[in-house]
């Protein structure tokens, strides 16, 4: 029996076992703490990412080995692919790791990018907001997610705040300065490539953020044919060039009939979640076939999915169980402010289905205020 190794404990872990058991897979995770929630479906090791003897062990105890989790050390990612075959590839996962990386291989590919400098000064700082404009968002090139490591600067006067907030950083993850995009939507492409080259994409999803934190995804996203054929293309260049293979996202911001590209995610992304239930094949279990060298599995649509995260505590599960269409994801965690706990799918045949659908969910759950949006885009 093939044993898959997982870099990373958390609900994205968690999802890939439970995937993976049709399949007749067994499973180690490994996290650097012991609550992780992939630990209730799968053993698991603890220790930290650097330490190799922990390492050693998960690499002896596997045949093939994934993320959940890109922010892995890059260096250890690849001292365990001298051991065990590590999809996606160190190479893919360092690029990811880095804004600055990333953004330079998206232009370089020629996929359209918000304007964009490295920072190491505060000297450097303010040149690049000479040359870049405001308003703009400092980052830090590494570690920031969900909205952290971030500082946007309404007008030149913000320097000193921006460099206060995250200036430390500047000589240890580094920073990067990005304009910023008065977008109209936000898109991500989920797509997969196999060993093999074999590329396929699940239909674009349309997402909506508060906080920073994915709040909604819709699928598939109301956007223009052409737009949704140049968002999978720049998705297929970004997977042939860095020879990936598995699961990722491409982020976009879409503004003026044009593509922006905000981030890759080098594993099995939140806004996928709802091909579980809304596609023929999850993203979680077309990745295990990728990784594993399987044939890849067709990423048709079964109707029309929304997923819905839910952050900081669950709510009640009546009112989305009483649904034809509705799916329930309690990832096993503990309550706490900001922290995905779980999610909510909702499937139907038609867009105006799917609109009643959210908008008595949202009315059961007093969570109009984060269906509106996607009901005005289904109508």
């Amino acid at each position: 029996m093939t044993t898959v190794g997982i870099l990373g404990g958390g609900q994205l872990a968690r999802m890939l076992a439970l995937s993976g058991a049709p399949l007749g897979l067994r499973f180690l995770v490994m996290d650097t703490v012991a609550d992780a929630c992939a630990g209730q479906f799968a053993p698991m090791i603890v220790g930290d990412w650097r330490d190799e003897t922990a390492l050693a062990e998960f690499a002896s105890r596997v045949d093939v080995a994934t993320f959940d989790f890109e922010n892995v050390p890059a260096e250890a990612a690849q001292w365990l692919a001298e051991r065990v075959p590590v999809f996606p590839s160190p190479t893919a996962l360092a690029v990811a790791q880095d804004r600055l990386a990333e953004k330079t291989l998206f232009r370089d590919l020629g996929i359209p990018v918000p304007p964009f400098a490295a920072v190491d000064s505060r000297a450097s700082l303010e040149a690049a907001i000479a040359r870049i404009g405001t308003p703009c968002i400092l980052k830090t090139r590494r570690l920031g997610y969900d909205g952290k490591g971030q500082f946007r600067l309404k007008s030149p006067g913000d320097l000193d705040a921006a460099w206060d907030a995250l200036g430390v950083q500047a000589t240890t993850v580094g920073l990067i300065l990005e304009g910023f995009v008065a977008f109209e939507s936000e898109v991500s492409v989920v797509a997969v490539r196999g060993r093999d080259g074999e590329f396929r994409a699940w239909p674009i999803t349309q997402n909506w953020h508060v906080d920073g934190v994915l709040s909604a995804s819709l699928a598939p996203a109301p956007v223009d044919a052409a737009l949704a054929d140049a968002a999978v293309a720049h998705a297929r260049a970004l997977a042939e060039a860095l020879s990936y293979v598995g699961v990722f996202a491409l982020e976009l911001f879409c503004r003026g009939g044009e593509l922006l590209a905000n981030e890759l995610a080098p594993r099995v992304h939140n806004s996928g979640h709802w091909t579980i239930e809304g596609s023929e094949t999850s993203q979680f279990q077309n990745h295990l076939r990728a990784v594993l060298g399987l044939p890849l599995g067709a990423t048709r649509m079964v109707g029309e999915a929304c997923m819905l995260n839910w952050i900081g505590e669950m709510p009640d599960a009546r009112a989305v169980l009483a649904e034809p269409g509705g799916h329930w994801h309690d990832y096993g965690k503990e309550s706490r402010a900001g922290r995905k706990v779980g999610h909510a799918t909702l499937r139907a045949d038609t867009p105006q289905e799917l609109a009643a659908t959210l908008e008595r969910v949202g009315k059961s759950l007093g969570r109009e205020v984060q269906v509106q949006p996607v009901i005005a885009a289904l109508r």
